[in-house]
């Protein structure tokens, strides 16, 4: 359909309930061999987390199954595919964000149940997205290290990335061979946030220091009146670009190169210029494979 057609209610394709909405559609590997080595992770408005095999959901019927139970006036966020060797970056609305091993969520052998507690959130605060990040064991003195070598490379200046060890005892005083440094940059992500008011930015991720899941997180992107909350956190890379809309029905998309690399908790860039009375509701990602 053109861009701004309606479009076909999903009801004429899918068994939705009264205020039932679709929050993620999640392509699987094409290989399904692969799918037994796979894991589900599921996210809810509420913080709570829950782990499955890949294997649950093979056997869906037409008129659906039941993913996951759920508190009153709680909902799905996100639904992501996961391994042992990945860790879970849970981001609030109200700017913080938690990162933990995958294998911190024991894996729940039913589909009824309600899940674990993944973020402590803050009273009125709702999650609002999940991702999968690559596991990296690293010191917080060679993610610092790594983080002001980059900048010098970069050419860009230290007050400007914000403090990346944030809340960390790291003496800063090592150096990493370039050895190390090929290694860890070839590990390292960069996640793009986005606020509702149209700010974003990227931020990589040995910034987000691993810890134990059901804390009350970390910074992950400066929440005030110029900002608004948070509406979208997930990883990109540097030939992605990004397509989002407003609640006013306005859409733009764009690449992510142009968006400055800044700190956790810095405010970010002009990403969508929104009028007064609009707010971006929704951020999608387009990877390089779109074409």
């Amino acid at each position: 359909a053109a861009p701004n057609g309606r479009g076909k209610a999903l009801i004429n394709i899918l068994p939705l309930e009264q205020g039932e909405r679709i929050t993620t559609i999640m392509p699987l590997p094409e290989d399904e061999s692969s799918w037994a080595n796979l894991d589900v992770m599921f996210a809810t408005t509420g913080g709570n987390v829950r782990r499955n095999k890949l294997s649950d959901f093979v056997d869906v019927r037409r008129s659906g199954i039941i993913a996951m139970k759920l508190d009153e006036d709680e909902a799905i966020v996100d639904v992501q595919i996961c391994t042992e060797h990945d860790d879970v970056l849970l981001t609030a609305a109200g700017g913080q964000c938690i990162r933990f091993p995958v294998t911190d969520v024991r894996v729940f052998s039913g589909r009824t149940s309600m899940g674990v507690r993944g973020i402590a959130l803050a009273e009125a605060d709702r999650l609002i997205s999940l991702s999968i990040l690559r596991h990296v064991e690293a010191t917080s003195d060679e993610r610092s290290a790594y983080l002001k070598m980059r900048r010098a490379v970069a050419g860009e200046a230290a007050a400007e990335e914000g403090a990346e060890t944030e809340g960390e005892e790291s003496s800063g005083a090592i150096q990493l061979s370039s050895e190390r440094y090929i290694e860890m940059s070839a590990q390292e992500q960069v996640v793009l946030t986005v606020s509702v008011n149209g700010y974003g930015k990227r931020t990589s991720s040995f910034e987000y220091r691993t810890t134990g899941r059901g804390g009350k997180g970390i910074v992950a992107m400066s929440v005030n009146n110029r900002n608004g909350k948070l509406v979208a956190s997930f990883p990109v890379e540097d030939s992605d670009q990004i397509m989002l809309v407003t609640d006013k029905g306005q859409l733009i998309r764009c690449p992510v190169e142009g968006i400055r690399v800044a700190g956790r908790s810095t405010q970010g860039v002009i990403v969508f210029d929104t009028a007064e009375d609009e707010h971006v509701v929704s951020v999608e990602h387009i990877g390089e494979d779109a074409e």
